[in-house]
């Protein structure tokens, strides 16, 4: 059976108020069109920032293929000029795919760039984590992974294919971490993935001036269908005491989180002292508990 395709809702004209209160607390994706960036979707172009953007070092990941696998690891991390950056990803034929990846606030990283865009406010100002630069080669493709903080992706120019997969789906996206291990999503390997079939997609094209919803522990996959300029900006939906104070990419669970998955670990290793048989059926009763007392009863 194969799984739902979903579109991703378009909204235009929404304000601060009616996302707070309506949109927000529903913590599904949504493109928003019509947002006040200021000028970045016309002046951004490639000969303008590599201008003003200058020779300021940027981290960047480059590959050999269009598709990066963050699990095999199939591209370098390299530190280029802005300028550089901003040309290289922009050719047309290239041998190599860029990504910039980059965590800051590119108000203060880029000062000269900052009065060219407008963050939505939908968020406090306290609450805000980072903004990243996603400066990518057409084609490139980034893999399926969750963030653990709420995110707008601003397209600033040109064009993206966002896919995404509900929290929901986790079982059956196949994870390592915060990845999953499925590379492919429009044609996977359902003989090594038969679950993934099952996985609800919902999907979106972005365009100059349009803006995504991200909320956190929403799976979400990334294809540049053609060079583009994008903006992620990220913001602490949970209160900051739940965050790792040491996270500064903004990637780790939250700590309860993590000290529980670290509490199940040393109940395996209890649960390893027994015989198969007894193994499995207690690892079912407790997989039975945990169903129980933490997941959600909210349906979707």
């Amino acid at each position: 059976m194969a799984g739902q395709h979903l579109p991703v809702p378009r909204l235009e004209g929404v304000s601060r108020e009616q996302f707070m209160q309506h949109l927000y607390p529903q913590r599904k994706p949504l493109v928003l069109e019509g947002i006040d960036l200021g000028p970045c979707t016309s002046k951004w172009t490639v000969d303008y920032l590599s201008q003003v953007g200058g020779k300021k070092e940027v981290k960047i990941h480059v590959a050999a293929v269009a598709q990066m696998d963050f699990i095999s690891k199939n591209f370098v991390y390299r530190t280029l000029p802005f300028d550089q950056l901003v040309q290289r990803a922009a050719e047309e034929k290239h041998k190599e795919f860029f990504v910039s990846e980059d965590v800051a606030d590119i108000r203060k990283q880029f000062p000269l760039l900052k009065g060219d865009i407008k963050f939505p406010e939908f968020f406090k100002e306290e609450q805000f984590f980072s903004s990243v630069f996603r400066i990518s080669s057409p084609g490139l493709q980034l893999w399926t992974h969750y963030d653990v903080m709420d995110n707008l992706l601003i397209q600033v120019t040109g064009k993206k294919r966002v896919v995404l997969f509900s929290p929901r789906d986790a079982q059956y996206l196949y994870l390592k971490g915060t990845k999953s291990e499925v590379l492919n999503i429009d044609n996977p390997d359902l003989a090594k993935y038969p679950l993934f079939s099952k996985a609800r997609r919902y999907e979106c094209s972005l365009e100059a001036g349009d803006v995504l919803f991200i909320p956190a522990l929403w799976f979400h996959n990334v294809i540049s269908e053609e060079f583009g300029v994008g903006v992620n900006i990220f913001w602490k939906h949970l209160p900051s005491e739940c965050y790792d104070k040491t996270d500064t990419y903004g990637n780790k669970d939250p700590t309860a989180a993590s000290r529980a998955a670290q509490i199940l670990d040393r109940a395996l290793k209890t649960l390893a002292e027994l015989p198969e048989e007894y193994r499995d059926f207690y690892a079912r009763r407790m997989v039975l508990h945990i169903q129980d007392k933490a997941y959600s009863k909210n349906s979707e």
